[in-house]
């Protein structure tokens, strides 16, 4: 019989939950634990491994797991809390959030996904620090336009230098890294081969999508959380909607996908169709996104340039 094991990572430790033996254990998260909770799991042989994403608490307990050549799927925490009220679980304890993650691999079966390699991983690692700077350059920026005061003004426009210098060895750092390597350096060219997309959004896509160019049209939507899903009951239907995914390569694909209708010609005759059909702007905007994000996924995979008819 196929066995599904839910983990759930905290700091310290990991609750480890086994179905259809509902076996429930724990485990220290540090090296002893990892090779402990590995040499419990082996022998089982699997089907799959579930383990909640909490914020980087999971890295170690995945990569242990994925070393260890057992199938592993990190699951986004937004889909386990939906799926816990799905089961009328609502109390917040460890054992129980164990418990329904091993459910829910049972019971939706997530594909099983290789963890990233060093180099994506290092890459990625680059670009979600340049998302924070950013962010912290704009939140600055924002304050020094209301600072009233000489002395705080200072202040923060030395900070604000800081930030711009850190920001700039940053890219530097990324354009090295993407331009140094064969591989990257052709996806690269690939992506940005399409007009609306900038060498920023292809280095998004290429540290927080490495599946691009992998996967069909469907998935690959579902992936970046813009496949869209109604919902319904009995004779109701409401609006369709998007949802889940990965919001940070969504959150790129956006500004794209509108550089794209004003620069792209394929793109800009498909949102004005959808809009000219009555479609309002920003369903039309991501349908843009969407799109675009399946023509990528195809360049990637024939390894051939943007080009229109």
């Amino acid at each position: 019989m196929d066995a599904y094991v839910g983990i759930d990572v905290s700091k310290d430790r990991l609750d480890v939950h086994i179905l259809p033996q509902d076996e429930a254990f724990n485990v220290e998260r540090n090296s002893k634990g990892l090779a402990a909770l590995v040499e419990r799991l082996k022998p089982l042989a699997p089907s799959l491994v579930a383990i909640e994403a909490t914020g980087g608490f999971e890295t170690t307990a995945a990569a242990a797991v994925a070393a260890a050549g057992l199938p592993l799927a990190v699951i986004n925490p937004v889909q386990i809390r939906h799926y816990a009220r799905a089961l009328g679980k609502r109390a917040k304890t460890d054992p129980i959030d164990a418990y329904v993650i091993a459910r829910f691999a049972a019971d939706v079966k997530p594909e099983a996904r290789a963890l990233p390699d060093e180099m994506t991983q290092f890459l990625a690692d680059l670009v979600a620090r340049r998302r924070q700077i950013v962010e912290m350059l704009q939140a600055e920026r924002q304050r020094e336009k209301r600072a009233t005061v000489r002395r705080l003004k200072k202040s923060l426009a030395r900070l604000i230098g800081a930030l711009e210098k850190e920001l700039n060895e940053l890219e530097s750092d990324i354009d090295d890294a993407v331009r140094g390597s064969p591989v990257w350096r052709e996806k690269e060219d690939l992506l940005i081969s399409v007009p609306g997309v900038d060498t920023k959004t292809a280095r998004t896509l290429l540290a927080e999508l490495p599946e691009l160019g992998t996967l069909d049209r469907k998935r690959i939507a579902s992936l970046a959380g813009l496949a869209p899903y109604t919902r319904k009951s009995g004779r109701w239907c409401g609006k369709a909607m998007i949802g889940g995914g990965r919001k940070v390569v969504r959150t790129a694909l956006f500004p794209a996908a509108m550089a794209a209708i004003r620069w792209n010609p394929l793109l800009k005759a498909f949102r004005d169709r959808l809009v000219a059909d009555g479609k309002a702007k920003m369903v039309a905007l991501i349908a843009v996104a969407r799109k675009l994000l399946i023509i990528l996924n195809a360049i990637l995979r024939d390894k051939k340039p943007w080009q229109i008819a």
